[in-house]
């Protein structure tokens, strides 16, 4: 590969104005993630301290390899929801090692509403079961939870009934799930030691059954104490439903990185030996992406900052010039890229359409990066076949067996959106920048077409339009079409799988792409209709 020079100007205003909005950025997303590390009320944490029990993330940490990289998922899922329990629910998710085995933890939030499960959390759930399943992944759930969250019944049943039943397909696939319970584990939430195909107790803390001893005296008039319900121990000795007690909650941890040494043999990795960092600063990537999203940029000064050696193949350089397409690597893992460069040509569909086959052809991996406002429109374009040409690109992205990761940092809108594998065409991952938009169409856009069609309908009837009402109206739908495409609402509604600083970008591929290459990578020789 040919080492790609840089012309970026550090020190131009261009690049100053856009440090400073991303920094800005910044702040405000690690204002967020601070409400997403909180794990419940001073009160809650200090009587955790008095009973000498671990947080949740004391908990991960302590299962992570130390030397191995490890990043959390889905950190801001229901920030935006008005009546949840805050940003990243009451679940931890990190994607990591254990015992040399890459696996994904999923950690209850105890002295967060007691670990219950609301709407957000479901969501997560049910995101990380697709992530397992797809990416063939060992799953350890920490568990101490209060169930479901009872005013969020109607949201989260049938998403818990679905976490259950992927743990159940998992399982029959032979992708294993452990479950550690180091506290309360009542009601639907019973099933997820029970549903596990490993399951550790802690002593005289574990209680799981599926009612507690109020609701047993209600339905059946019998006195019962917890531990008789749904102890450790009674679990242990004669219920059969605990596989391995331990007597504290750091010999459960260490119960699990032993089990998983026995159950699963860590897969060699020849990838990252033969990696190496960029020639270009991380950090210039502040200055890269541009504080106005309508501003064109070029996508490959931000690749030449997180790939290896800052080198790339470029393919059809000189055809489509407005999508950007490229072999490279990344952490010693062969990617294929498909960048936007601006709006979606017909040439630029073509291009990506036949690298996706390419890369189907070799087997390799594609990074999805998204800029774009979507398919070029207007009559010339729709009279040489723009809807033909991205039919075919979409196509493309849904017939490839190879697996996608989706990357997006800046305008990300309609069926540029999907031909670029939006979240709608389930890439393995998903990240987002803080600057990203996404929806049917830009705010602008929206109420602009709004206008349009209440002047058109007016004027078919005959009917005086009123100017002050109609741009109160206009302006109105335009905020609210701008707050819906933020990256706050769509990351709170689980449309990625995090938000990420620009400058870990490597960090997040790296462990993106090592978890893909665990497995064995088929492309498709076969897609839908491309018409001619």
């Amino acid at each position: 590969m040919k080492s790609r020079s840089s012309n970026i100007d550090v020190l131009s205003s261009s690049f100053i104005e856009n440090e400073i909005s991303m920094k800005k950025l910044l702040k405000e997303l690690n204002s967020y993630f601070d409400l997403s590390k909180s794990e419940g009320s001073k009160e809650k944490i200090k009587r955790t301290r008095t009973r000498k029990k671990l947080l949740a993330r004391e908990k991960i940490d302590l299962l992570l390899d130390k030397n191995k990289p490890h990043i959390e998922l889905m950190s801001l899922a229901g920030l935006k929801h008005e009546n949840g329990f805050g940003a990243g629910g009451t679940t931890v998710v990190v994607l990591g090692y254990v015992s040399g085995t890459l696996c994904l933890i999923n950690a209850n939030v105890a002295t967060r509403k007691a670990g219950a499960i609301d709407y957000a959390t479901s969501l997560k759930n049910l995101r990380l079961s697709q992530i397992a399943k797809e990416n063939k992944l060992l799953t350890i759930n920490l568990v101490e939870s209060g169930g479901a969250n009872l005013p969020d019944q109607d949201r989260v049943f049938n998403n818990y009934g679905k976490f259950f039943m992927e743990m159940s397909r998992r399982s029959k696939d032979g992708i294993p799930t452990i479950s550690v319970v180091f506290g309360n584990a009542t009601a639907g939430g019973a099933y997820v030691p029970g549903m596990s195909d490993y399951s550790i107790f802690q002593k005289n803390a574990a209680k799981v059954f599926l009612a507690g001893p109020p609701l047993v005296k209600m339905a059946t008039n019998e006195d019962a104490k917890d531990e008789e319900l749904g102890g450790a121990m009674m679990h242990s000795t004669i219920s059969g439903v605990s596989d391995f007690l331990a007597k504290d909650e750091k010999e459960a941890i260490e119960i699990t990185k032993d089990l998983i040494k026995k159950i699963q043999q860590p897969k060699e990795n020849k990838f990252e030996n033969q990696s190496s960092l960029p020639k270009f600063d991380k950090n210039e990537i502040l200055g890269i992406i541009p504080s106005n999203l309508k501003k064109p940029f070029d996508i490959r000064d931000l690749v030449r900052r997180f790939v290896d050696s800052s080198e790339f193949i470029e393919f059809k350089e000189n055809y489509g010039r407005t999508m950007f397409c490229c072999w490279t690597k990344i952490n010693g893992y062969p990617v294929g890229i498909i960048a936007n460069n601006g709006v979606i040509f017909i040439e630029s569909a073509k291009k990506a359409t036949h690298f996706i086959q390419l890369a189907n052809k070799s087997n390799t991996p594609l990074l999805f990066i998204h800029n774009t406002t979507g398919f070029m429109v207007g009559k010339k374009y729709e009279q040489n076949g723009m809807i033909n040409s991205g039919s075919q690109l979409i196509h493309a992205v849904s017939g490839s067996t190879v697996p996608h990761i989706s990357l997006q940092v800046g305008n990300s809108y309609g069926a540029g959106n999907y031909a670029m594998c939006g979240r709608s065409f389930e890439p393995r991952f998903l990240f987002s920048y803080p600057n990203a938009k996404s929806g049917v169409m830009g705010a602008d856009q929206l109420s602009g077409v709004m206008e349009i069609v209440k002047r058109n309908s007016a004027s078919s009837l005959n009917k005086v339009i009123n100017e002050e009402k109609l741009q109160h109206e206009k302006k109105i739908l335009a905020e609210q079409a701008d707050e819906k495409a933020s990256v706050w609402h769509t990351t709170s509604e689980v449309w990625d799988d995090g938000v990420i600083d620009p400058t870990d970008t490597r960090k997040y591929l790296s462990l993106a792409l090592a978890t893909v290459y665990s497995n064995e990578i088929i492309g498709s020789s076969s897609f839908g209709v491309f018409r001619m």
